[in-house]
């Protein structure tokens, strides 16, 4: 699947905005703040209903207008022609569609169009706290698996009840038993098999990871993504009943999936406190990577891959790597922003691939001839 067209109007800095693409490598190249990475965000909204970058969807709206679209056309695996739009209207309800007819729910698009996104953004998943993690996780996991989708949102929600239950036993300073386990069972229903998905998903994920984070490097660390779980010792039910005390104390539920965290490591300290700048960023890139593969297997066609300014502080080898691995016949269609014209023409110059360099200057896209 690759997307053919794109048509843009009042998102962001656009007021309007079409392009054609090549169904291999695509580059938009302009000055910082020119709105290059702006439709890499469009082309995401695409694939997972919302903004890469502000989950506010009325903020993407271009300033001084009343509602943005966005129109995609993708070649299906089929060779048939999908379309996929999304509006927002000030003080309205997102409409989202695909092939002319609106979703009731927004989830049932999930995994529809399998997209990748890299960006500089990604070292929040080795600086910030356990939910940026766990959130990157489920998201992989959602664009394949619906049940795992349908089981997290039952549980967050089932977590919200069991929290309210809670607080409002220490306001009324009373406690109910029966009602409490009702909660831990529903919990431990949806939990559990969220436990179980992301265990075997890391399993399988982690030698892909090390093989792209080998390729890029040329290195000699070792590298190890370790996932943390309180459910690794005992059943979610289990710890549930063991923790009533605790939190009762605290008012919120101490146990559960919602605790989890993936370790980042290398030569095993983490890599956040020990890897250079150049290896958290490789680390980066080497995950994302990996996560491509990983849905190019299980889907058994091509995501869609994004690379929104990820050449900067990167040296010549692993631009070229990078450039070598997505131009490979297991990639598919790919975007790439830089503010380099000259790096982009030289990179291609080296590299027969199909490709097609795109100039953007404060709203305006035009080809580069």
């Amino acid at each position: 699947m690759y997307l053919k067209k794109l048509k843009l109007i009042n998102f962001k800095n656009y007021e309007e905005a079409e392009m054609a693409f090549s169904d291999k490598i695509n580059c938009f190249v302009g000055n910082n703040g020119v709105g290059k990475t702006n439709i890499l965000d469009a082309i995401y909204y695409l694939s997972f209903c919302k903004s890469y970058f502000n989950f506010i969807d009325s903020q993407n709206i271009k300033h001084q207008t009343d509602f943005f679209s966005i129109h995609g056309t993708y070649k299906n695996q089929n060779s048939l022609n999908d379309q996929v739009s999304v509006i927002q209207k000030r003080n309205s309800k997102k409409s989202f569609k695909f092939n002319k007819k609106e979703y009731e729910r927004l989830a049932d698009h999930i995994g529809k169009i399998p997209l990748v996104m890299v960006s500089p953004y990604d070292r929040d998943l080795i600086n910030e706290g356990s939910d940026v993690r766990r959130k990157y996780i489920d998201g992989v996991i959602s664009q394949f698996d619906n049940n795992y989708l349908d089981n997290l949102l039952q549980y967050n929600k089932t977590l919200a009840h069991r929290n309210a239950l809670l607080r409002s036993f220490a306001e009324r300073r009373n406690f109910d038993a029966v009602s409490l386990e009702i909660w831990d069972k529903k919990l431990a229903e949806y939990g559990q098999p969220i436990f179980e998905k992301r265990k075997a998903f890391l399993q399988d994920f982690n030698p892909i990871f090390e093989n792209n984070y080998r390729f890029l490097s040329d290195g000699s660390e070792q590298i190890e993504l370790v996932y943390e779980s309180q459910l690794a010792l005992e059943p979610l039910v289990q710890l549930l009943s063991k923790s009533v005390d605790k939190d009762r104390m605290l008012r919120y539920t101490s146990k559960g999936i919602h605790k989890d965290d993936l370790l980042f490591k290398i030569d095993g300290y983490p890599v956040k406190k020990f890897g250079s700048q150049g290896q958290q960023k490789t680390f980066v890139i080497a995950v994302k990577l990996a996560q491509f593969e990983y849905m190019r297997r299980v889907k058994d066609f091509k995501p869609v891959l994004l690379f929104d300014d990820i050449f900067d502080k990167l040296d010549h080898q692993r631009v070229n790597k990078i450039i070598q691995l997505v131009s490979d016949d297991n990639f598919g269609q790919v975007f790439i922003t830089d503010t380099q014209s000259e790096r982009i023409e030289a990179i291609f110059s080296q590299v027969d691939i199909d490709h097609k360099i795109f100039m953007v200057e404060h709203g305006i896209v035009t080809t580069h001839q």
